[in-house]
């Protein structure tokens, strides 16, 4: 009886995994209030290609592409998680202040192509191939070439 108990927690565990990564497309209308605010802060003048929900196990995570190109990717609450800019910069307004200055000081030709937010760490990719990587107290602790 113990081992028929273990086998159908296996498969339910297995189903809810396969389960968990369909991706679903949806309207910006659908995404968290905090996601469609942020992209109409940061990204007005650009059209929407495409957004999908992308379930987790545990959690929901969104994903928009805008015509240019620019990929967002977005948390739960709609907190942004990325935002790749593959053919120009990522807006200035969403990279922390303490990041500008430091890249303004040490990197002043250089345009952030790409920022990421994961684990209260900030990596940023620059367009002279470095990824510089930040704490949460916006000290660069790794630089990647």
């Amino acid at each position: 009886m113990k081992k028929l108990g273990l086998i159908i927690s296996a498969v339910f565990l297995t189903l809810g995994v396969a389960c968990a990564d369909v991706d679903r497309p949806i309207s910006v209308n659908e995404l968290p209030q905090k996601a469609q605010k942020f992209l109409k802060e940061h990204f007005s003048n650009r059209e929407v290609s495409f957004a999908k929900e992308d379930p987790e196990l545990l959690h929901k995570e969104y994903e928009v592409v805008l015509t240019d190109g620019t990929k967002i990717e977005f948390m739960a609450g709609g907190e942004w998680k990325s935002v790749d800019c593959r053919y120009g910069s990522v807006p200035a307004a969403i990279v922390p202040k303490q990041i500008k200055d430091y890249l303004a000081q040490n990197y002043p030709q250089a345009v952030v192509l790409g920022i990421d937010y994961e684990r209260k760490q900030y990596e940023v990719r620059l367009n002279n191939h470095l990824e510089l990587t930040f704490d949460k107290n916006f000290r660069l602790i790794d630089i990647d070439d």
